[in-house]
């Protein structure tokens, strides 16, 4: 069994992600796809992924793929996760995962609007996600807003998580509009405001992409998604990829039979890596980054311990989001945060020597210069970025 050093491992890691500046990305398609998807909870977090991995850093370029050339798809995946991926990748996603979501988020809408006291509340939904998708055909691209003026059924208030301390009253019109994306029917196109704006148009899937998704089995979609999973951040574990893609044991066990994987051997215990991809992989020029809050790196894995170490307490929230983080040379050496002045400070957790730190400092300041006057807050707030914006 192949040995993969740590090191060997940091090295993959620094060259498939496009970190190490030798292994820039020419385009923000390319990062997408070699990643398996951007996260895209947070709408900043796709630009600042990109930003970190491209040769040339441009907002314009990534704002021209998600909604003029229409290369790049913005769709609810993996674990209920917002994703950014090439157009290729989200029949796989859609097929292997956002489908499997349906059953459970159309039960939690139809106990919202019984809840709600809303009659028939199939028949309500029905007719809700079909009236919803015929005013989408006559407008074109419309908001959640613009479309429940044609759309009634959207302005019904529903209480959403009822009896806990998130208990808030909000409009079916996001409920409605989710599950027309899971089914693959709409799609969430350009927002209002800049690229850090959450509050998006909608279109229908065939019209924005000019045909429907292709349509794949779920079986044939789950193992395509596993090779390119394991393409990206191979060596990995069978925990892993369940972890990554919300899949059951089954659903990842048959994946990866069809794949044949091969087994190495890891610092701690067995990974896998596609046939064919044993060759060592060179090291690279020393390099450091600022990647956002659930940058696909840093959630690539659910073993982290080879490039996390001992920082976990200060860099994740309770619920299991990482929020910013400084990498050098492969693994995780501290975090930053945008303050409201614009300036970007940084926090070392270890010594990395002079030359690394002094090139996080030039690193905080790119990033500074290239958010200009917009200001990021991470949706999920960690000690380390609470910290160091007090």
């Amino acid at each position: 069994m192949r040995r993969v050093s740590i090191a060997e491992r940091r090295a993959r890691l620094g060259r498939r992600h496009h970190l190490a500046r030798e292994a820039a990305a020419r385009d923000v398609v390319q990062v997408a796809g070699d990643l398996c998807g951007l996260h895209a909870t947070d709408p900043s977090s796709v630009f600042l992924s990109a930003s970190a991995r491209l040769a040339a850093r441009e907002v314009e370029a990534i704002e021209h793929a998600l909604y003029v050339d229409r290369s790049l798809v913005r769709m609810l995946g993996m674990r209920r996760t917002m994703f950014v991926v090439p157009r290729d990748l989200a029949a796989v996603v859609q097929a292997s995962s956002t489908l499997a979501l349906l059953p459970v988020e159309r039960r939690t809408s139809l106990q919202l609007l019984t809840q709600a006291g809303v009659e028939g509340p199939e028949a309500w939904l029905a007719d809700a996600e079909q009236a919803t998708f015929a005013a989408l055909g006559e407008l074109g691209e419309a908001t959640a807003v613009e479309l429940s003026k044609f759309v009634p059924q959207l302005r019904q208030q529903v209480v959403g998580a009822p009896g806990t301390k998130w208990a808030a009253t909000q409009g079916m019109s996001g409920r409605v509009l989710m599950l027309l994306a899971a089914e693959g029917r709409v799609v969430r196109g350009r927002p209002r405001g800049s690229w850090i704006s959450s509050q998006y148009r909608w279109a229908r899937m065939d019209a924005w992409l000019g045909a429907p998704l292709d349509e794949l089995s779920v079986e044939e979609a789950q193992v395509e998604l596993a090779r390119r999973w394991l393409a990206a951040f191979g060596p990995g574990t069978a925990a892993d990829l369940r972890w990554w893609t919300g899949w059951t044991v089954a659903n990842v066990r048959r994946a990866l039979a069809k794949l044949d994987p091969v087994e190495v051997d890891l610092e701690h215990g067995t990974g896998l890596v596609l046939p064919g991809d044993l060759e060592p992989v060179p090291g690279t020029e020393p390099w450091v980054a600022l990647l956002p809050s659930l940058d696909p790196t840093a959630m690539g894995w659910t073993e982290r311990g080879w490039y996390l170490g001992e920082h976990r307490e200060h860099l994740f929230d309770r619920s299991g989001n990482i929020g910013p983080t400084i990498w050098c040379d492969g693994r995780i050496v501290g975090g930053w945060a945008q303050r409201k002045d614009g300036d970007v400070a940084v926090r070392l957790l270890e010594d990395v020597g002079g030359e690394a730190a002094a090139a996080v400092e030039l690193e905080a300041g790119r990033v500074a210069e290239w958010l200009g006057p917009l200001r990021v807050t991470p949706r999920f707030r960690t000690p380390l970025a609470r910290e160091l914006t007090a």
